[in-house]
């Protein structure tokens, strides 16, 4: 049997190291990282084993974008070694709300601000007071 590329269980295994590679990374204007803040909007493994990531920011205005974008690529490679392609493209669409928040990066907020606003701002969403 010739072998054409990587099996499903593979891609899954490398898709959660890559997540792990991730949760390194932090956005420097808030102390959580990039998948708890809810940025990874899709991770894709091809049967190479090169890895595309979409992600976004809090804001399109975010100055250290370039720097998180990097510091992202520099993650997963470092985690899976350089021997494949790490593509992280910058997305848009959907913006990131705060609903997008994992309940681990709510948890991190609240301590550090001393409230949920994650929760204040679903509230008001839903035009509950």
């Amino acid at each position: 049997m010739i072998r054409t590329g990587l099996s499903a269980e593979e891609k899954e295994s490398l898709k959660k190291k890559v997540i792990e590679a991730l949760k390194s990374v932090y956005d420097p204007e808030i102390p959580v990282n990039v998948i708890d803040l809810g940025l990874v909007y899709r991770i894709e493994v091809d049967d190479e084993g090169n890895v595309t990531v979409d992600m976004t920011l809090t804001s399109p205005g975010c100055p250290v974008a370039e720097m998180v974008l990097s510091m992202a690529e520099a993650s997963i490679m470092e985690r899976l070694g350089g021997d494949r392609k790490i593509t992280v493209n910058l997305v848009w669409d959907p913006l990131w709300t705060p609903d997008k928040v994992s309940e681990e990066g709510r948890k991190k907020l609240q301590e550090i601000y001393g409230y949920d606003f994650v929760g204040e701002w679903i509230r008001k969403q839903r035009g509950v007071s």
